[in-house]
C-alpha cells in the first residue's frame, strides 16, 4: 500500500524512502539463493559472448528504459575501455514496434523481433515488475522455442506463467514498482560489471 502524505514537507519523507531501500537490500544481502541466481546469469552471459552469441533485452515503460540502459552498458563501456559487446534492447525501434502492434498485436512487439534477430545460443533478459505482461510472456515463449536462454527479472509474484517457460527467474522481494525497477537496474549493473571484468580484465592488464 502506498503511503499517503498529508503534508508535502513531511520531514520523514526521505528517511522513510531510504529505509524501504535499506530493508530491501538487507533482505537481498541475506538471500544467498538470489545472489547465486545473479551470478548464474552473469556466468552464462560470459559463455554466450565467448561462443559468439548476443544479448537481447525487453520491457515495458520504465522497464523498457532499464533494458535500453543495460544494453548500452555492454555495447559502450561500464568501467573498462574494451571491445564492444553485442546487446540490444527491443524497445528502441519505434517503427518496428508500432508496425507490429498495428499489423499484428501489441502482445507480439517483442516476440516478432526475436523471431527476426534471435538465434540459438543467445540470451534474452525480460524485465517486468509484475511478470504478467503479455508481450513479455510471448517474448519468453518465442525465445524458449528458439533455444535462446531466457532470464526474467521480476518483482515478488503470487502466480505467473513465467516459471513454466523461463530458464531462470530473478525475483526481487518487493511489490513496490519503483523499488523493483531500481533494484533491477542494480542487478543489471552487477551483471554488466562482472561480465566486463571477467572477459577483459586480463587483456587490459597485459597492455
Amino acid at each position: 500500500m502506498v503511503k499517503k502524505y498529508n503534508n508535502i514537507k513531511d520531514n520523514n519523507f526521505v528517511d522513510d524512502a531510504l529505509g524501504r531501500h535499506i530493508n530491501l537490500f538487507n533482505k537481498m544481502k541475506k538471500d544467498k539463493l538470489l545472489q547465486g541466481q545473479i551470478m548464474k546469469v552473469a556466468e552464462k552471459l560470459i559463455c554466450i559472448y565467448k561462443n559468439g552469441g548476443k544479448l537481447l533485452l525487453c520491457g515495458n515503460g520504465g522497464s523498457a528504459a532499464q533494458a535500453q540502459h543495460l544494453a548500452t552498458e555492454l555495447v559502450g563501456r561500464f568501467y573498462l575501455d574494451r571491445k564492444a559487446l553485442n546487446a540490444e534492447a527491443l524497445s528502441v525501434n519505434t517503427s518496428s514496434i508500432t508496425s507490429i502492434a498495428n499489423d499484428y498485436s501489441f502482445d507480439q512487439i517483442f516476440s516478432r523481433q526475436i523471431k527476426a534477430k534471435g538465434e540459438s545460443g543467445d540470451m534474452l533478459i525480460a524485465l517486468s515488475t509484475s511478470g504478467k505482461s503479455k508481450n513479455i510472456i510471448e517474448a519468453i515463449k518465442t525465445s524458449y522455442n528458439l533455444k535462446i536462454y531466457t532470464v526474467a527479472l521480476v518483482g515478488q509474484m503470487d502466480e505467473s506463467a513465467l516459471p513454466k517457460i523461463t530458464d531462470l527467474i530473478i525475483s526481487v522481494p518487493s511489490t513496490i514498482t519503483p523499488l523493483i525497477q531500481e533494484t533491477h537496474l542494480f542487478i543489471g549493473h552487477l551483471i554488466c560489471e562482472y561480465v566486463e571484468r571477467q572477459l577483459f580484465t586480463k587483456s587490459v592488464n597485459k597492455k
